[in-house]
């Protein structure tokens, strides 16, 4: 059977996690072709996982791959997600902090739509995406996101404050809309866009963010209420390879006769 072609945006922890599954036969379906990234990085991951190197999107498309896979930036979403699409190539997203801007959003849906393409949107370190929607059609629903991280998570971030390492207690370090936590954190909430794209939208779910001495990893909780629904899911993750298993679990999604929704 002729293999689908799999190109990967980003040659870092993340996708290293999915090409090492390929590489183990969890994706049989699929082949590696290329990867995108700055050249070194992209010819360290290329020689390790037998792949071109690309450093340039019109590269990566040159090898017309079936399915490209994103686990690099929201930057990189916006830069490639509609060159992807127009080139041929279906599209996986990690970033989806990308779409917390409605109009790109609505282009981005657009674009797929004109070239008979899909994107698929990865649960990241989240989930229940089935469920949020499910609830969104039935009644209008209120939707809140609340994650709890390490002080050290959050010092290399516009959040950070002096004594942020020394902190003896849990607390509140932002409160706002999913649209305005992306603005703040455009690498640390992709997840809880992801969850406002699912539910109630980036201007209607509220996102608390807190931090709490001693802790590791990342805690994430999803509460959503409506007329017909009520729904309270807590996931913690100690590392973030879990976004990159949800990208692995997404392509066996993909090509399988049973599919989970």
């Amino acid at each position: 059977m002729k293999k689908l072609k799999l190109a990967l945006i980003g040659g870092g922890f993340l996708n290293e996690i999915v090409a090492k599954a390929l590489k183990d036969g969890f994706l049989p379906e699929y082949e590696l072709v290329a990867v995108l990234d700055k050249k070194e990085r992209a010819d360290f991951f290329a020689k390790i996982f037998n792949c071109k190197a690309c450093d340039t999107i019109e590269e990566l498309l040159a090898e017309k791959p079936d399915y490209t896979a994103e686990a690099a930036s929201v930057g990189a979403v916006c830069s490639y997600a509609e060159k992807i699409l127009n080139g041929g190539s279906h599209l996986v997203v990690l970033s989806i902090g990308a779409f917390a801007n409605v109009e790109f959003y609505q282009q981005v849906k657009n674009v797929a739509t004109a070239n008979s393409r899909k994107v698929y949107i990865a649960s990241g370190a989240v989930g229940g995406f089935d469920v949020l929607r499910t609830a969104s059609l039935m009644s209008p629903i209120t939707a809140s996101f609340t994650s709890l991280k390490s002080p050290a998570a959050v010092s290399h971030t516009a959040l950070t404050f002096d004594g942020i390492l020394d902190v003896n207690e849990q607390i509140e370090v932002f409160r706002g809309t999913a649209k305005e936590a992306i603005a703040v954190l455009p690498t640390h909430v992709n997840v809880a866009v992801a969850t406002a794209l699912a539910s109630a939208g980036t201007d209607k779910t509220a996102v608390d963010i807190q931090i709490a001495p001693g802790f590791q990893g990342d805690e994430h909780r999803i509460q959503i209420a409506g007329d017909e629904v009520q729904a309270d899911l807590k996931i913690y993750s100690r590392t973030s390879a879990i976004a990159a298993w949800s990208v692995v679990a997404t392509l066996q999604n993909i090509v399988s006769p049973i599919e989970f929704f």
